[in-house]
């Protein structure tokens, strides 16, 4: 999870030497988190990264619900936006320490860079971002992919959407989208982008995001998801959930976001169609 830069929040952790312009800080709540320079933003801002990994992708998912499901097909977690690995790596630690049976995970990872999780595997930090020494970081990093009992995980390095030609038509069963805020990075929460993703989701898909913003859930609508809004509690804020059945929200957004809508100066993302208003309604 990502938000600007805002120094009466962050405390510096760590003023040492970095050369891939990352460095770890202390949120107003006490806990560590990942600052990338380059754009200003922090990873996890507030509760910090294995609160809200937890709460807003673990839980939010039901993924020890769905791993539980007598098949044979092994559930498929895109998560996009690896940073400092917390959300990907509690997905991991929970497919492993659950009792045989089952399906399994297979969890893909989507990053620029390997700057954030190499920051935070570092012995100093390893226990605030999750990391247990059981060696899944190392392996990873060494080779981009690292199989388990009941698990495995995959790297992939470039750009997005570009990137999620890696992953077949139709496969995704749940998308963790953890990326910086469209401030810092606009085409990857566009219609475009999200219409890329939806094109390697199956039907019953759940994406994830932190964000509540109203371009956001208006990109999604408009690439073609049911969107809804969520709530971490753990957090204190809201979130968002989007899928490709109705049936699958709770809280799908109605006539009030549309209202918001109106009223907002940031309605649309940078690729909205001219009728999106239209669209919407």
């Amino acid at each position: 999870m990502t938000t600007p830069r805002d120094p009466s929040l962050l405390s510096r952790a760590s003023t040492r030497d970095n050369p891939l312009d990352v460095e770890v800080v202390t949120t107003s709540e006490g806990a560590l988190a990942i600052l990338d320079r380059a754009c200003g933003e922090v990873m996890h801002p507030v509760t910090g990264p294995l609160i809200e990994a937890r709460a807003i992708y673990i839980e939010r998912s039901r993924l020890l619900e769905r791993l539980a499901l007598p098949e044979t097909r092994p559930l498929v977690v895109l998560d996009v936006g690896l940073g400092g690995g917390t959300n990907a790596l509690l997905a991991w630690q929970a497919s492993e320490a659950r009792a045989p049976g089952g399906r399994p995970l297979e969890i893909i990872s989507f990053d620029r860079s390997w700057a954030a999780f190499d920051l935070a595997r570092a012995p100093e930090y390893a226990a605030a971002f999750g990391f247990e020494n059981d060696g899944v970081a190392e392996r990873l990093r060494s080779s981009n992919f690292v199989e388990g009992k009941s698990t495995s995980w995959r790297m992939v390095l470039g750009e997005l959407p570009d990137t999620l030609s890696a992953v077949p038509a139709a496969s995704a069963d749940l998308a963790f989208w953890d990326m910086f805020s469209p401030r810092a990075n606009p085409d990857l929460w566009n219609v475009s982008t999200f219409q890329a993703l939806r094109a390697v989701c199956r039907s019953d898909v759940t994406v994830l995001t932190y964000s509540s913003a109203t371009q956001i859930r208006s990109a999604l609508l408009l690439a073609g998801f049911f969107v809804g809004t969520d709530h971490a509690v753990e957090t204190g804020r809201p979130t968002t959930l989007a899928t490709l059945d109705l049936a699958h929200l709770d809280a799908p957004l109605d006539a009030r976001f549309l209202s918001r809508l109106e009223r907002s100066s940031l309605p649309f993302p940078n690729d909205a169609p001219s009728d999106a208003l239209e669209r919407l309604r």
